[in-house]
């Protein structure tokens, strides 16, 4: 499969990535566990059906420590028992934030109360920000048919 548009050798594309992966890694440096957040990016790009961004934060959470175990369980978060309380906020917050359209009035309290015993302002304004980042570029790579499989771990960091 090839991708409809490269978004490195389109002008256009090139000045978007750079800065799309440009946030990417002032994401990385915010205060929120590096697990919470391959497993957030994981979730939402499934969510979405993103297959490069899936290979992506699959490898990345490999080459990070992350067990198998428990990246082959994120997809059924709720009933595995390999997560932490503060995993599961963040995973309850990034699916109710990426399944906006499928509820009314956005983010329920409860969820986002759970995050908040878990998490201070600064990690819940990076979890928010890496939930938004993560469907901005799902949406871009699944419009442009971006292929997925070639991804090296740590290859845009």
């Amino acid at each position: 499969m090839d991708a409809r548009l490269n978004f490195f050798t389109n002008p256009t594309g090139a000045k978007f990535i750079k800065s799309l992966m440009a946030l990417g890694k002032e994401l990385k440096a915010l205060p929120l566990p590096a697990a919470t957040q391959e497993l957030v990016a994981l979730r939402v790009s499934q969510i979405n059906g993103c297959a490069v961004c899936i290979d992506m934060h699959t490898k990345d959470a490999v080459a990070a420590g992350e067990t198998a175990v428990r990246l082959n369980l994120v997809a059924a978060w709720r009933e595995a028992k390999v997560y932490t309380e503060a995993e599961r906020a963040a995973l309850a917050l990034a699916e109710e934030g990426t399944r906006v359209a499928d509820g009314a009035g956005g983010v329920p309290d409860e969820i986002w109360a759970k995050a908040a015993d878990h998490y201070d302002e600064e990690q819940l304004a990076a979890l928010v920000m890496l939930i938004s980042f993560m469907n901005l570029a799902n949406r871009a790579n699944i419009i442009t048919q971006q292929p997925a499989g070639d991804y090296v771990a740590g290859q845009f960091h």
